[in-house]
Order: C-alpha cells, then structure tokens, then sequence
C-alpha cells in the first residue's frame, strides 16, 4: 500500500473515531443518539403489545456513515424482513433501538436494530428480555451480524455457540451469560491481514458487490431466517449452510 493511500485509511479512521466520540457525548447528554432530532428518523413507539413471540435482532452502527459498511449487514438484512412483511420501523426508547412489528409464519416477530453501537449490543437484548419476560434467549432470540471469516456471500447458522472475536455477539453473549443464543453469520470477506480487519469492516462494500452479490445474498439471509422460523435451525442449517 502507497503513503497517500494509507494517509487516506489514517484520516478515515480518525474521523470515524471523533464522530463516535460525538455520538457518545451527544448520547450520555441527551440520552439519545443526535440523529434522533432529525425529522427524517422514524417516530418514537411508547409499547409493543401484545409481547412479541420472537425477537430478530439485527447488528449494525447507528448512524448515516456506517449505513452501507460491511459492519452494517445485520440492519441490512432486517431491514429485508421488515420490506417483505410491509412493516415500519419505529424509534423504541426504552430500549434504545429501532424496531419493526412482523408476522413470520404466523410468529410474532420483533425486528430489532440497536442504537448503543456494535459494542453495547447486549443492553438491549437484556432490556428487551427484561421487558418481555416470557421470551427465552434459547429459543425465541436470532442474532444476524457479519462474519471476516466467511466468504462474502456465504451464510452459516448456528444454534449456538461462542463470539468467534466479534464484539457485538460478545457483548450479547455476556450480558446473558449465555451461549444459547442462535445467530445468523452473514460472510463479509477478510482483507488478509489482521491490521486491516477494522479499515475493512467500516468500510463500504464495492459497487460490483453491492450490484451482483448483495442482493442475492440478502434475499438468501432473509429467506434462511424465514426458514429458521418456520421449521427451526436444524433444518435451515441443512439448506442454507452448504450454499
């Protein structure tokens, strides 16, 4: 890699870090992210009721810059759900997230985008979990996030398991204290080299992705969640793990 070119990776990362820092200021003030002030955000949800029979919770950073990263093909693929069933997304204060109501064969089923950043993922499962008490992390509880150690466009389920270094379903797995959680790993692709695993997760896919992969691939993550709801992981495992 050329100085200018890794400059360039320098000042991005700067810039990524100072406005997290903003966001995190602006939050701790406010309690809110400051995207929430912007008419263009979806309106505020008091209540979900009746309770949701299943919660599908998608990984991702809040915010307009991180919207097409690699980081972000969790919301990419809840949003997919949400589109398929007509839902809207709605801001979820008491959970610091965004959600989206939807039947999925005949399950009631809450699409869930954190606000708290990749990191905090697991506060809002634990409130979610805390508000919903009739929920079983084990059984009712799906996490979509994306995986380096994939292939892009290769999807694996799983029942259960550990982080595999990935601090969103870390953080999840340890508010919960518990590793029987079903997740949904979408491949992203690993850039080869270790220090240049964060540049490439924030960064976006490139067009000839998001031309002749992305679309295919999150039709397929939504269709395997589809299947994970309606006949269980076992099975969704066997159709969609081996593509």
């Amino acid at each position: 890699m050329g100085r200018k070119a890794q400059n360039v990776r320098n000042v991005r990362k700067v810039e990524a870090l100072a406005m997290r820092g903003i966001r995190s200021l602006w939050h701790r003030l406010w309690g809110r992210s400051e995207d929430s002030a912007d008419a263009s955000t979806p309106p505020p949800l008091s209540s979900v009721s009746p309770a949701p029979t299943r919660l599908i919770l998608g990984l991702g950073n809040p915010g307009p810059e991180y919207a097409a990263t690699r980081h972000n093909i969790g919301f990419r693929v809840v949003d997919v759900l949400a589109d398929r069933a007509g839902g809207e997304w709605a801001r979820l204060p008491s959970l610091d997230a965004l959600g989206c109501r939807v039947e999925i064969h005949s399950e009631s089923c809450l699409l869930l985008k954190p606000q708290t950043f990749m990191n905090r993922s697991g506060e809002v499962v634990r409130a979610a979990l805390q508000l919903w008490p009739g929920l079983r992390p084990s059984a009712d509880l799906l996490v979509v996030y994306d995986e380096l150690d994939l292939p892009t466009g290769r999807l694996r389920l799983r029942p259960r398991g550990g982080s595999g270094g990935h601090r969103g379903i870390a953080n999840i797995l340890d508010e919960l204290d518990n590793k029987e959680i079903a997740r949904l790993r979408v491949g992203v692709g690993h850039p080869g080299s270790a220090a240049a695993v964060v540049d490439w997760v924030l960064e976006s896919f490139s067009e000839e992705e998001e031309a002749t992969l992305l679309p295919e691939l999150l039709a397929r993550a939504a269709d395997s969640i589809e299947t994970a709801i309606r006949e269980g992981v076992t099975v969704a495992m066997g159709q969609f793990n081996s593509v």
